[in-house]
């Protein structure tokens, strides 16, 4: 049966690449609204693509971009339910200068490892990504008219942007998605030849913050010296967020966070990630968070603090010599499992307005969605499936790993279908997902495809019980 389904994976590589770059010329950029009828174009071609397939499918209206649903198998009875979330919505691609060929018209090209990549913006980020998925069901299909579990495919056009709108959905859709396990493919391989299953994710808060003083900007040689500053303030607030030993000063920020086990700790440990190959890549030598705290851990399982832009007064060409009336600065909190974004926001606003000096005002904006960290129990049958399927594939253990992004669809899985996740991904770090020239290895399109349908083998084996 699997065999079968692996030979016509094979012979298909044309017609799956081609399905694919269909998918890639719409221009999703969901963030956009000068681009909502692009979205709402790839939502009706991915209907039309599963209905081809054999599954029901229709747009769903959101408070964002459309979502796209499909389902094979409704009402069978005795099979267990999978659902499978992907995302059409891509990056903006500013700027577009860099790009060595038109971003919405996908090609094959060699990378700078020698090897074949479909280049384009959205191949690695999801639009490759799910369609690996959607390639093996279409083929298994093909192959075998039906398959081994309920299906329900959940496609979205927000997941670059305001992550809240899909929630409200799945809040408001409730039980009718719940499904015995979601698959999410928007995660990397660990190396080239060694595949993953991600089993943490870190949240994250972000916050738009403004220190005010003077009622106008001020002549420096007129005020400078008596004059609050609100460039320096904020600067030295920035500079308070973290003591020598690089842990977050934030009084109660660290409430809720919990131990490494031992057992993931050793595990980690055998991946050999290194401070000069992981930082070297990006010219860097040493890792600047918790003192104490492997690399792994401060990547996956401690949160952060991080200023992302800070900035007020006189910044074009030239000199202005004034003391600027207001500095801004923007902030993110990567945050990990156990803690509360409700609470580290109350807690880093209070620490700010206890520094702030007299003469000066400070007010905060809540900057996108909130989203919680998350761990997965590794003892999971469907991480053993997804193991044994890897494995046969890629002819080595596949990696459990941690990561330090957010996936913020993963928690409203949780927390509205009471349903957890399978987080399985064929991207390499050098796809440069979100950055011009974007790609996706011809390789991890193709076996990235096989390794979903010999997932789909060992549920047929029973392997997920």
């Amino acid at each position: 049966m699997l065999n079968s389904v692996l030979d016509s994976i094979d012979a298909a590589q044309a017609k799956s690449r081609q399905n694919l770059f269909d998918l890639l010329k719409f221009k999703s950029i969901g963030t956009d609204p000068a681009f909502a009828a692009e979205c709402r174009a790839a939502a009706g071609w991915l209907v039309a693509y599963l209905k081809a397939m054999g599954l029901a499918a229709q747009t769903h209206e959101t408070s964002g971009q459309p979502a796209v649903i499909g389902q094979w198998g409704e009402g069978r009875k005795g099979l267990p339910h999978v659902l499978f979330y992907g995302h059409y919505d891509v990056q903006p691609v500013d700027p577009l200068s860099l790009w060595h060929t038109p971003p919405f018209e996908p090609r094959i090209g060699q990378t700078a490892r020698g090897v074949e990549a479909i280049f384009g913006r959205g191949t690695s980020d999801d639009k490759g990504q799910l369609m690996t998925f959607l390639e093996a069901i279409r083929l298994w299909l093909a192959a075998h008219g039906s398959l081994p579990f309920r299906l329900t495919v959940l496609i979205e056009g927000d997941e670059e942007g305001d992550s809240s709108h899909l929630d409200r959905f799945l809040k408001a859709k409730g039980k009718a998605l719940k499904a015995d396990i979601a698959f999410v493919c928007d995660t990397e391989m660990w190396d080239e030849k060694t595949p993953a299953i991600t089993t943490s994710l870190r949240g994250c808060i972000a916050e738009d913050v403004t220190v005010t003083g003077p009622a106008l900007d001020l002549h420096s040689g007129y005020f400078g010296g008596p004059a609050v500053n609100p460039l320096k303030v904020l600067s030295s607030l920035v500079a308070k967020l973290h003591g020598a030993n690089g842990r977050i000063a934030i009084p109660g920020f660290y409430d809720g966070v919990k131990p490494v086990s031992k057992r993931r700790l050793a595990q980690w440990k055998k991946l050999g990630l290194s401070e000069s190959h992981f930082l070297g890549e990006v010219g860097l030598r040493h890792a600047a968070g918790e003192k104490g705290k492997s690399l792994a851990e401060q990547l996956w399982a401690r949160p952060t603090a991080e200023v992302n832009g800070l900035w007020g007064g006189y910044t074009a060409e030239g000199r202005k010599t004034v003391l600027p009336a207001k500095a801004e600065a923007k902030f993110t909190f990567r945050l990990v499992e156990g803690q509360n974004p409700a609470k580290c926001r109350a807690a880093f606003r209070r620490f700010m307005r206890a520094s702030l000096p007299p003469d000066c005002r400070i007010s905060f904006a809540a900057h996108g969605g909130d989203s919680t960290g998350i761990a997965v129990d590794e003892q999971n049958p469907w991480i053993g499936a997804a193991a044994a399927a890897l494995k046969d594939e890629w002819g080595t253990p596949a990696a459990l790993v941690g990561s330090g992004v957010s996936i913020p669809v993963v928690e409203s899985f949780r927390k509205h279908q009471k349903m957890e996740s399978l987080l399985v991904g064929f991207a390499r770090f050098d796809d440069a997902a979100h950055s011009p020239n974007e790609k996706y290895d011809v390789e991890s399109y193709h076996r990235g495809t096989r390794s979903w349908a010999r997932l789909i083998g060992k549920i047929a084996e029973g392997k997920w019980k």
